[in-house]
């Protein structure tokens, strides 16, 4: 094993708001990593051509996130994973399946907008796992709120204390640099053409930044001195308990504090830690080879009609060709064709290390949640679906494409794109789409046509709640006046009420239904 593979691992993800510069910093960090050459601004049609980490053609047309891809590079004598995350709200149940593969997760606000819906629903996916948090308020080269008032929205809203290792030197839309809190320097950026390579920085200490930009200099030490008498220092153990969250000041967009964003997540961000079996037994990072499926994903190369299973290393190390066991069947696996995948780039995996993303190649037999293991048998508990508000019967437009709309419902179920629920009354050909939000049965939409040419007809139903019965009250529940009854692909029986008006008012009248609710989705 080479000294290489041995590095000390950060996997993080970031979560925003839908606009708040996500891809953009996404560039950024990859770019100061000099993975690539130069960032692509991600900021509409556009800008689509430079990014490197989104690639399907809805993504092009609105400059959008959906899928996640893997980023990995090394940064110093550390090896970092990026799990990049659908932005848009409609695939939050994609993000909150990328956020069980990580460690930490860098939350981006905007600095004009605060703290946004979609950006506090992620936050709480971060707190109820346990996963420590690191905030960026983002776009400080443009017009925004007091930086003051933004750390008080953020301790309101969510709880954490705001601890800033970076205070802003300028007013937002007049981003001169930053003071770095812990040693009292400043450091000075230069905006580049674009913000497409590395804004070059200067590093002065207190006496020269203040010479240098005398008026700014004051105003930041002031708000440093404010922080300071105010308790507002960073403290490693109330940050990975979750009570606290470190803050820097950057702009994605113009290459300016994106370095401290790496050098805080090596110096600060948890490394890899034991994992929980669903037994309860913990899986030290060391012990032998273990990983769990949080996505799959077909389509990437259309060349190929290849499918790719995401797996998270938990323990031990990955070894290509590696014989393994499928924890659901027991089954031994092949591990044959595994893959690093970097945007739309691919490399051979030869190795991998606890906290590394692995992709493996036409492994049909993983869903999402499976787990593999060598040596003794461990399972990790499945990943939680969300509650679906958006409900669709999908039928074949041409009934000699039955084969291939078939196996592509059942193909895009198995990578979680959709929910995909059966039932007697219905049939095999009008199965019903559940959905978080309605941009995913335009996702299905597309991929039907172009992957499987198979187009399909769709056609909404009115229900907008789903809750989880129990298997002895299915008939009962199902001959309720305006509720319907179907099974998931997992086996889980679902309840559809058209709203929250019709459930309480079957609830109050059949108090001993047991109608569970599933995992708060948009609502």
């Amino acid at each position: 094993m080479d000294e290489a593979d041995l590095r000390p691992r950060r996997t993080f993800a970031v979560i925003s708001h839908p606009d708040a510069g996500k891809s953009t910093l996404t560039e950024a960090l990859a770019l100061h990593a000099a993975v690539i050459s130069e960032a692509g601004a991600v900021h509409g049609k556009g800008g689509r051509k430079g990014t490197v980490s989104d690639w399907m053609e809805m993504e092009k047309a609105r400059g959008i996130s959906i899928t996640s891809a893997a980023l990995q590079f090394a940064y110093g004598d550390h090896v970092v994973n990026l799990v990049d995350t659908p932005g848009h709200a409609d695939f939050s149940e994609d993000t909150y399946r990328v956020l069980s593969a990580v460690d930490s997760a860098v939350m981006l606000v905007d600095a004009a907008k605060g703290l946004e819906p979609q950006t506090l629903k992620l936050f709480q996916v971060c707190a109820h796992r346990g996963i420590p948090v690191i905030t960026v308020i983002n776009k400080w080269d443009r017009p925004g709120l007091d930086p003051l008032e933004l750390l008080d929205s953020i301790e309101k809203q969510i709880g954490l204390r705001p601890t800033p290792l970076t205070w802003p030197v300028g007013v937002a839309g007049d981003f001169r640099g930053v003071l770095d809190r812990r040693t009292g320097g400043f450091v000075r950026y230069t905006r580049t053409a674009g913000g497409s390579t590395r804004a070059p920085e200067e590093h002065l200490d207190a006496a020269a930044a203040a010479a240098a930009e005398p008026e700014r200099w004051e105003e930041a030490q002031e708000g440093h001195e404010l922080l300071s008498a105010d308790g507002a220092d960073h403290d490693q153990e109330s940050f990975l308990a979750g009570r606290t969250t470190p803050v820097l000041f950057a702009s994605a967009l113009s290459n300016f504090g994106v370095a401290q964003i790496l050098e805080v997540l090596i110096e600060l961000a948890p490394p890899p830690g034991p994992t929980v079996a669903v037994d309860e037994t913990e899986r030290q990072p060391d012990d032998d080879f273990s990983a769990f499926v949080f996505k799959v994903q077909s389509g990437m190369d259309t060349a190929h009609r290849d499918r790719l299973a995401y797996a998270r290393v938990c323990s031990g190390t990955f070894e290509r060709g590696m014989v393994v066991t499928h924890a659901t069947t027991g089954r031994p696996f092949t591990t044959k064709y595994a893959q690093a995948v970097f945007g739309r780039e691919r490399t051979s995996v030869e190795r991998a290390r606890p906290g590394d993303i692995i992709g493996l190649v036409n492994a049909s037999a993983l869903r999402v949640g499976d787990t593999i293991h060598a040596g003794p048998p461990v399972r990790y508990p499945p990943i939680a679906s969300f509650a679906p508000e958006y409900f669709s019967t999908v039928s074949v437009t041409d009934t000699g494409r039955w084969k291939q709309f078939r196996k592509g419902i059942e193909q895009l179920d198995q990578e979680g794109v959709i929910q995909v629920l059966r039932s007697e009354f219905r049939g095999e050909h009008a199965p019903v789409l559940a959905a978080v939000g309605p941009m995913q049965f335009e996702v299905v939409s597309a991929r039907m046509e172009s992957e499987y040419r198979a187009p399909v007809r769709l056609e909404s139903l009115d229900y907008s709640i789903a809750r989880r019965v129990d298997p002895e009250q299915r008939d009962e529940v199902a001959a309720l006046r305006g509720v319907e009854v179907m099974e998931r692909t997992d086996g889980a029986l679902l309840a559809l009420f058209s709203d929250r008006w019709r459930l309480e008012a079957i609830e109050r009248m059949n108090p001993h239904l047991n109608l569970e609710p599933l995992v708060a989705g948009r609502g």
